[in-house]
């Protein structure tokens, strides 16, 4: 590392935070509960959050930031919004968990399949690797068939059969799959590039035992990928052609690129979709679901069992009920647009002015500058376009913005999210960061 990278790399000191990730080195693996939190990919260690109010979080040491992160994007309206925290405190006040039914159960059901076109029956969870896990152990019983095809970079937890090319923190760590996944599962999982409609189609035709597609609509753990036009589309008529279950992993998607998920904005339709992050208002909560033909196999009212003790928990209910209440009325997806479509524009154009090759994927509030310093510079449409990435780069921009008190995700592969939080003000002041960031990471370059 030569001397203008280590003062980038030193520009900030958290004291307090280094000794917190010491202390939690002693008692959690790497320090940490979720792996890309560790900060290894950005060259540094950890910042530790001690809170967040609004488009802002503070650290131990005091040193506020803006903030995209957003808990990896269930916190669409900002961090501790005032009708949140007021609806779980009333909820607490109640009781936490009853491990018995609540009307709040219901409540946010019915907002959910309100929204969501694809949805006539839900069912909660406490986690998108759940949901995902649930949905694909339905459409195998539904089908009487065992494989599933997913796609090359494409993360949809960390269930075992999904854990194969996945991408979020095991590209970033350079783990394509983890010791302990047998070979007897991983088999029964097809994989194939992302935006190619062709191999799915020649993987379809060779291969009858196929129950079900499960397919991020926009991919957000490899960055942030659109599909190509009639992509999407394409998928559904081999699907219903083929009596193939089409799943949507709307873990990231719904609720946050439209009130109604990317199903809404590509107006296509699959069989089961999966929710997660913003539906649960920040609080651990998922869900999956879909016709009501295939939704009535779980049970109790069908064989497909599926349970959780804090599944529906009243505090993560009353949380996602107000979030999506708050969603559902003014102008939150338009004002989303036009904020993330000025800080995407002041990227690229900071890039530009400094002398570096970007392109800005993104799909509403969703963003991911890539970094392209190498041979393949162009629209970023799969894994191998978003892995030629200039990971180098990523990591010095990440520090230049955290010293002018922008956070991050700290990995060239995770999306950023925009907030209702982040209004014009906080915008220019990131496209400005960016900007001076830019020019000084092109001097390493």
């Amino acid at each position: 590392m030569n001397p203008i990278e280590q003062s980038i790399f030193q520009a900030i000191s958290c004291a307090r935070s280094a000794q917190a990730f010491a202390e939690a080195r002693r008692v959690l693996p790497g320090g940490v509960n979720s792996p890309v939190r560790a900060y290894r990919a950005v060259g540094r260690d950890p910042v530790f959050i001690s809170e967040g109010k609004g488009a802002f979080v503070t650290d131990l040491d005091g040193n506020e930031y803006v903030d995209y992160v957003a808990s990896y994007g269930p916190l669409i309206l900002g961090h501790a919004h005032d009708a949140v925290i007021e609806a779980i405190v009333s909820a607490a006040h109640r009781g936490t968990s009853f491990g018995m039914p609540t009307e709040a159960e219901t409540t946010l059901a019915k907002r959910v399949i309100q929204a969501v076109a694809s949805i006539d029956v839900v069912r909660f969870v406490n986690s998108g690797t759940e949901a995902t896990m649930s949905a694909i152990r339905l459409a195998r019983a539904a089908t009487s068939k065992s494989k599933i095809i997913k796609f090359i970079g494409c993360y949809h937890g960390h269930s075992d059969g999904l854990l194969v090319q996945a991408g979020s923190g095991a590209t970033t760590l350079g783990i394509p799959s983890s010791p302990g996944v047998p070979e007897s599962i991983t088999a029964q999982t097809l994989l194939l590039p992302f935006n190619d409609l062709d191999a799915v189609s020649a993987a379809l035709g060779q291969d009858d035992d196929i129950a079900a597609i499960i397919v991020e609509p926009i991919a957000g753990n490899m960055g942030c990928i659109p599909p190509l036009d009639g992509y999407l589309r394409g998928l559904r008529r081999l699907c219903d052609d083929l009596g193939v279950i089409l799943i949507f992993d709307e873990v990231m998607t719904g609720f946050r690129v439209a009130y109604g998920g990317a199903q809404t904005l590509y107006t296509v339709l699959p069989d089961l979709t999966c929710l997660g992050k913003v539906v649960g208002g920040g609080l651990p909560c998922a869900a999956y679901g879909g016709r009501e033909e295939l939704m009535m196999q779980m049970a109790p009212q069908g064989p497909v069992y599926q349970a959780g003790t804090l599944s529906g928990n009243p505090l993560a209910m009353a949380a996602g009920t107000v979030t999506l209440d708050i969603l559902s009325e003014g102008d939150a997806y338009a004002t989303l647009e036009l904020s993330s479509a000025r800080l995407c524009q002041g990227l690229e154009k900071a890039a530009s002015n400094a002398g570096l090759a970007l392109q800005c994927g993104r799909v509403g509030s969703m963003i991911c500058p890539f970094f392209q310093t190498g041979s393949y510079q162009g629209p970023v449409e799969n894994y191998d376009h978003a892995t030629a990435s200039d990971t180098k780069a990523f990591g010095l921009f990440f520090n230049e913005m955290l010293h002018r008190g922008i956070i991050l995700p700290p990995s060239q592969f995770e999306t950023w999210f925009v907030g209702t939080a982040h209004d014009k003000d906080i915008i220019d002041q990131t496209i400005e960061a960016a900007a001076e960031s830019m020019k000084k990471i092109a001097a390493v370059l």
